[in-house]
């Protein structure tokens, strides 16, 4: 009988539902890093804001739902986070490309033109990857999560994610060096 409510008690810990968590804590930790991939998939503003406050909303809604054994908290926020950003980008059916990031006041005007440049260029080689290429680098570089992270929560092997990120970011440098020599 011991075992049994061993047991029970293993299961009832995995299927409490995220309502008994420390949400203040939760909110705080995962705050920045929802906020960063929505960035880098939105560019900086209003727009990233939007997305990062509605993933929070869609999660706080959906806490019953939640369950520890399925995944960590942070992998089922970041899916709820894909799927509003596959919802936004279906309502708008077009790119939005990266805007400036906010700059610091010491920046000289040529240096804030060159960056704005900067940004642009890498937007439009961004926008010529393929949807998934952009979405593992969104992940790694804008929220800044592991290949392991990434991996568990697209499907994928974490050697196969490394791979195509590795090759996405080969050909964003050559295409990036082309330019220079072009330009």
């Amino acid at each position: 009988m011991a075992n049994g409510t061993v047991a029970l008690s293993r299961v009832w810990t995995w299927v409490l539902p995220a309502r008994e968590a420390d949400w203040d804590a939760l909110y705080a930790e995962q705050l920045p890093r929802i906020y960063n991939f929505f960035r880098f998939r939105v560019g900086d503003g209003p727009v990233a804001e939007d997305l990062t406050s509605l993933t929070f909303e869609k999660a706080w809604s959906a806490k019953d739902r939640y369950r520890r054994d399925l995944g960590a908290f942070g992998t089922w926020l970041y899916a709820i986070a894909r799927n509003v950003a596959v919802d936004h980008f279906r309502q708008l059916r077009a790119h939005v490309p990266i805007d400036d990031v906010e700059l610091l006041d010491e920046t000289t005007p040529d240096e804030l033109a060159e960056r704005k440049s900067d940004f642009e260029r890498l937007a439009r080689l961004l926008a010529k990857l393929p949807e998934r290429e952009r979405e593992l680098l969104s992940l790694k570089y804008g929220a800044g999560l592991t290949n392991r992270a990434i991996a568990r929560l697209v499907g994928l092997t974490e050697s196969n994610v490394g791979t195509i990120l590795h090759r996405a970011v080969a050909a964003l440098r050559a295409e990036w060096n082309e330019g220079e020599r072009d330009g």
